[in-house]
């Protein structure tokens, strides 16, 4: 099948996690029985090596340079949200909109150059129009609910602009159900973004498919490191992951450190915002920034924490620590769409969502190897069964072809 896969966000390298990972290993797999073009747009720190690179996985790559950010006058920011209200497109979805990339689907579904369009993440649905769904198959790759992600946000008071989402949440609802109708396919990435869509729309072909995790990118640990490091993993100028950061190391760690003296925590990510790099005032605190490889760090690490308190969607942190073999400790939301500590599975991460849960489950971990040994056993074939990328890309190739 000729497959046009539209992605905002320049899905290489994979090791970049999220929309990039995600995409470029569905893409991965879909090469090997279809012809893939792949449209996107090529942000400054892209270079020409990770361009030359995507080239080897499809027949055709289309780039365009990513639109200039938008104005944060209060002028600007009332005349965005004004827009939103008439016409239904979100800002953060609007900014990105290109009339070139239009111009050019426009022009290969009237030549019928295609039999498939996906938009990988949700964003990329502003470039498709209702009727094309009676033409050819158009599938949507929703990684996480905005407005679930909002709605969350204020529950737990961790939105950065309260009353700014308060007024987008009815907005957001109204958008992400319009956006359904729009496709053949939906495809969602854990059962509380599928129970939304259906939610949303009860006619809608809604098919979840997990994220996953490259074997060969993050191999089992040689061996359990023992000692009281702890390891934070994620993009730190994402404001989820900037909040859980923060959230424990000013009000987790400097328990623990009174508990264990000799604790520390390294908190791996690219571009640490300016309130991540202020932690390292705690001398037993690390920022890496941007590291070769992941896995590597995660070796190091006692136990892998993911306190989240916001953010939908399955955590390709979590599961990269999983199969790792490092042991989990983590809230609901970062254990979100994964079956971890019901009493029908064998135990593979623990839980905590609260300080005195954190301290708890930490200590615990610390205290007792044969636990650490128990969790990083079953998180590692937990993986395996179920969360590697080979399988879920043959998942997708078989969504597309009978859809």
């Amino acid at each position: 099948m000729n497959i046009l896969m539209i992605c905002a966000t320049f899905p290489y390298p994979p090791t970049r996690g999220g929309t990039q990972g995600r995409t470029f290993n569905l893409l991965k797999t879909l090469t090997q029985y279809h012809n893939i073009t792949l449209i996107t747009q090529k942000a400054d720190d892209v270079t020409d090596d990770e361009i030359t690179q995507l080239q080897r996985y499809v027949q055709e790559l289309v780039i365009f340079s990513r639109p200039k950010e938008q104005g944060t006058g209060v002028l600007e920011k009332i005349q965005r949200f004004a827009q939103f209200v008439l016409e239904g497109t979100p800002p953060n979805v609007r900014s990105l909109y290109l009339s070139e990339i239009q111009n050019w689907i426009d022009q290969a579904v009237k030549t019928k150059k295609f039999d498939v369009i996906t938009c990988e993440h949700s964003v990329n649905e502003i470039y498709i129009r209702p009727q094309w769904k009676k033409q050819l198959k158009t599938i949507i790759d929703i990684h996480s609910s905005v407005y679930k992600t909002c709605q969350n946000q204020l529950e737990t008071n961790t939105s950065d602009h309260p009353l700014r989402d308060r007024l987008y949440l009815p907005l957001l609802r109204r958008y992400e159900q319009r956006t359904l109708a729009k496709f053949s396919q939906i495809v969602v990435t854990t059962d509380e973004d599928e129970r939304q869509m259906r939610e949303f729309s009860r006619q809608a072909n809604i098919t979840l498919i997990a994220n996953g995790v490259d074997l060969e990118t993050f191999p089992y640990r040689p061996r359990d490191p023992g000692g009281h490091h702890l390891m934070f993993v994620g993009g730190l100028d994402y404001f989820v992951n900037i909040d859980g950061a923060v959230f424990f190391s000013q009000e987790v760690f400097p328990i623990l450190q009174q508990k264990y003296p000799d604790v520390t925590l390294t908190l791996v990510g690219s571009k640490p915002a300016p309130e991540v790099q202020k932690l390292t005032e705690n001398p037993s605190i690390k920022v890496t920034g941007r590291v070769p490889s992941v896995a590597e760090y995660l070796h190091q690490a006692t136990v892998a924490v993911i306190p989240l308190r916001t953010g939908f969607g399955m955590k390709f942190k979590t599961l990269e620590a999983m199969a790792s073999g490092v042991p989990v400790v983590a809230s609901d939301r970062g254990l979100e769409g994964m079956s971890v500590d019901t009493p029908d599975v064998p135990l593979r991460a623990l839980r905590a969502n609260t300080i005195d849960q954190y301290i708890i489950t930490i200590s615990r971990l610390f205290e007792q190897p044969e636990l650490r040994e128990e969790l990083s056993k079953n998180g590692r074939q937990f993986i395996e069964e179920n969360y590697t990328w080979e399988r879920l890309g043959k998942q997708y190739e078989q969504l597309i072809v009978n859809s």
